[in-house]
């Protein structure tokens, strides 16, 4: 079951608590070292992409903004510390290749912002199209927090049909996300899968 940021820990975060960003640290560390070790190929190199994500929180904490969406910010500062990586190794072929097939650049935070929303919109609209009993147990399990068990007697259904209607929902987005590039994997591996 994934827990969801709330603002809480971005205010903590601002106030200077070492609690919080560990809290927030513990739940999104496994997701973001598989997505970089997905692209890096590097266990090293994909733990270093972690910590300076964090690092990089945790410096810029005055900064944080009440408002601030906890899941875009952390989409945010994965995704230029990936691109920041890239633009190091930009004289290996391969780095420049990749650059330059996703043709992507060091954007503003708006662009950033528009990225993440662009891509919420897509999960949103992915969801609406599974078929109906799979997108209700989604539902319940991404959205509202329920375990397998729980999702099974509410709807009176076996916990395995459960955990497989969820594996063909996290493929279908993996897919669906994946194909767009850097970004749709990056906010899968954030903060579907």
């Amino acid at each position: 079951m994934q827990k969801i940021i709330t603002d809480n820990y971005l205010v903590r975060i601002r106030k200077g608590d070492k609690k919080a960003l560990d809290e927030v640290y513990h739940l999104y560390y496994k997701k973001l070292f598989n997505f970089s070790l997905a692209y890096l190929k590097d266990e090293q190199l994909a733990q270093d992409i972690v910590q300076e994500t964090f690092l990089k929180l945790w410096e810029n904490r005055t900064k944080l903004k009440g408002d601030t969406k906890p899941d875009a910010l952390l989409f945010t500062i994965s995704k230029n510390a990936i691109l920041s990586l890239f633009r190091k190794h930009s004289t290996e072929s391969k780095y420049l290749k990749y650059l330059e097939s996703t043709q992507l650049s060091n954007s503003d935070a708006t662009e950033n912002l528009v990225n993440y929303n662009l891509l919420n919109d897509k999960y949103e609209a992915l969801i609406k199209q599974l078929p109906p009993k799979r997108m209700e147990i989604f539902i319940l399990s991404r959205k509202k927090g329920k375990s397998n068990n729980e999702i099974a007697d509410k709807l009176g259904i076996s916990e395995k049909t459960v955990k497989n209607q969820i594996t063909q929902a996290l493929a279908f987005f993996k897919e669906n996300l994946s194909c767009i590039g850097l970004f749709g994997s990056l906010y899968y591996y954030l903060f579907i899968g």
